[in-house]
């Protein structure tokens, strides 16, 4: 059975909570938790599947434990792999960089041949501007526990059971 990898980074534990989230929708037996702040790049090499989970932080920036490993991604071959992402964010307080990590991972990761999986659509969330933002909509899965935490079930049940589906699971 092929495992997928979700590697998160965590400031207030929030993201942490939706991984967990993710993994329980997925299937435990399916998805191994990653902490990003006890990986290093060769944990990548070890799943044709990733999830990758990421808070913005401050003014548009990465969570700090990505934020130390994100030069060292340069190194890493993506090829091959499909790869989804989420965030958690503040659309309301950081209106004009909402979800601007995941954005930044996942230009990162597709420049180093990671196929983005995972679209998810901006309806629904009132921002002015995001990195995060493509063609497809959000580059993944957008949670706001701050002003929509009663949509973070329901967008989390719908997000897993259309990865089922682009993983193939």
């Amino acid at each position: 059975m092929t495992k997928i990898g979700l590697f998160y980074g965590t400031q207030t534990g929030s993201t942490q909570a939706v991984a967990e989230m993710i993994q329980s929708y997925l299937g435990k037996d399916k998805v191994d938790l990653i902490d990003v702040s006890r990986a290093s790049t060769d944990d990548f090499k070890d799943y044709q599947y990733l999830i990758i989970g990421c808070p913005t932080w401050n003014i548009g920036e990465l969570q700090a434990d990505w934020d130390g490993l994100y030069p060292e991604l340069d190194d890493v071959d993506f090829s091959g792999k499909k790869v989804a992402y989420f965030g958690c964010g503040d659309q309301v307080g950081y209106s004009d960089n909402f979800m601007d990590a995941a954005g930044i991972l996942e230009e990162k990761i597709s420049e180093r041949g990671g196929q983005t999986i995972g679209y998810w659509p901006t309806e629904g969330y009132d921002f002015t501007e995001s990195k995060a933002v493509r063609d497809e909509g959000f580059v993944g899965l957008a949670i706001d526990e701050d002003n929509q935490p009663e949509l973070t079930k329901p967008r989390v049940q719908e997000w897993t059971s259309m990865l089922k589906a682009e993983f193939g699971l």
